[in-house]
């Protein structure tokens, strides 16, 4: 009898450990179940074809401005600086920026893990403070960018304030006169290869340093910002010693939590704060307002978020493609929210920062804050159902 009863143990302890095993990759393709192996194909295009190209595009413009930005340095130097030259830096400036813009939906990870999120998209950027530290660098104060005030007077908005300028009623905007000191641009060249060397490190956090061009690897060397991270690999081979996931269901959690996140921030902190405008901090809370790229920025947090549940490119397995087999209702609801927080947002006039408070700003905050965060809350709830 006693035996009988072990081989009862035996095989309820076998037949449990199948279960609770199931949808844990044991690394091969053959032994995952249907479930992660459709989420790994997910993963993998995820991974290759939208996170790693964004972060690529936005290191190689990144280094444009920063390469742009100098010249300007040296052109002034030599008296031959225009408004030509500064145009053409703030076009390289708004090509990085777009793709930053498109990357916030995978702030996590890499972004979030070194800091580099508040790094370089510290906002709103506080106008005195920049002024009264130019001011300062003007009459010869010395100054380092470790210690100027934080993250708020450099990043992206710093290089923003130094390469674009309002008209008097604040309605357009123009690049910025060449009438800068040797002082500023100093500043200014500094804040961009700061700002370079923290874009590139995404890139390299993601793909792993060996896998990215033998520039960028000098431009790490040199600012010491060699982390030893492969996130990407790590997402991809979930299970894997050396991954933090254990299972791709995992990471698609990620993604999705990703993708809420920034519909969450877009809705209601960067159209939401300022449309509420309860207080003149709240109201001045505006991102990108020199270059007036508000709109384009709020728009491109979306698009993030396609890219990250649809894929970026046309045939790419997708964390839709899953949901649709488990749950074709909240996917589609995800598919139509996407893109009707994006029409809302896109009826928003330019400058933002006249236009928050109006009807178009309300519906864009609650197309992205509201409807487009429960239809992803829904596909989560998909995912980890089925």
């Amino acid at each position: 009898m006693k035996h009988f009863k072990f081989f009862l143990l035996a095989l309820g302890s076998l037949m449990l450990g199948a279960c609770s095993n199931s949808d844990e990759p044991k690394g091969s393709e053959n032994s995952l179940s249907e479930k992660e192996s459709s989420l790994k194909s997910a993963v993998e295009a995820y991974v290759d074809n939208t996170v790693l190209p964004t972060y690529q595009a936005m290191a190689d413009a990144a280094i444009e401005t920063r390469d742009l930005c100098l010249a300007m340095q040296d052109k002034h130097a030599r008296g031959e600086l225009t408004e030509s030259d500064i145009r053409a830096a703030g076009e390289a400036w708004k090509q990085a920026r777009k793709h930053w813009e498109l990357s916030e939906a995978f702030l996590y990870g890499p972004a979030a893990n070194h800091n580099i999120d508040p790094h370089i998209d510290s906002w709103p950027l506080d106008k005195a403070a920049m002024e009264s530290l130019l001011g300062r660098i003007r009459n010869g104060m010395s100054w380092s960018l470790e210690n100027n005030g934080g993250y708020g007077l450099i990043g992206f908005h710093a290089v923003e304030y130094m390469l674009f300028q309002l008209s008097a009623d604040e309605n357009s905007s123009r690049v910025h006169s060449t009438d800068y000191t040797l002082e500023e641009l100093e500043y200014l060249a500094a804040v961009a290869e700061d700002l370079c060397q923290q874009c590139v490190c995404l890139e390299a956090c993601w793909a792993g340093q060996d896998n990215v061009s033998a520039a960028k690897q000098e431009i790490l060397d040199e600012a010491e910002l060699d982390y030893g991270e492969d996130y990407g690999w790590e997402m991809k081979n979930a299970g894997k010693a050396g991954s933090r996931f254990k299972t791709y269901q995992e990471a698609v959690e990620e993604i999705i939590q990703g993708c809420i996140d920034i519909a969450d921030e877009v809705g209601n902190t960067k159209i939401g704060r300022p449309h509420i405008g309860s207080s003149d901090e709240d109201k001045n809370y505006i991102e990108s307002p020199y270059s007036l790229n508000s709109i384009e920025d709020f728009a491109d947090n979306i698009r993030s978020v396609r890219n990250a549940y649809l894929g970026s490119r046309s045939g790419d397995a997708s964390v839709s493609d899953y949901v649709k087999s488990v749950d074709a209702s909240a996917d589609a609801e995800v598919r139509a929210a996407i893109q009707n927080a994006i029409d809302a947002i896109e009826r928003i006039p330019e400058p933002f920062a006249k236009n928050a408070t109006g009807a178009f700003g309300e519906a864009a905050m609650k197309a992205a804050g509201e409807t487009l965060v429960d239809a992803l809350e829904k596909a989560m709830s998909a995912v980890i159902r089925h």
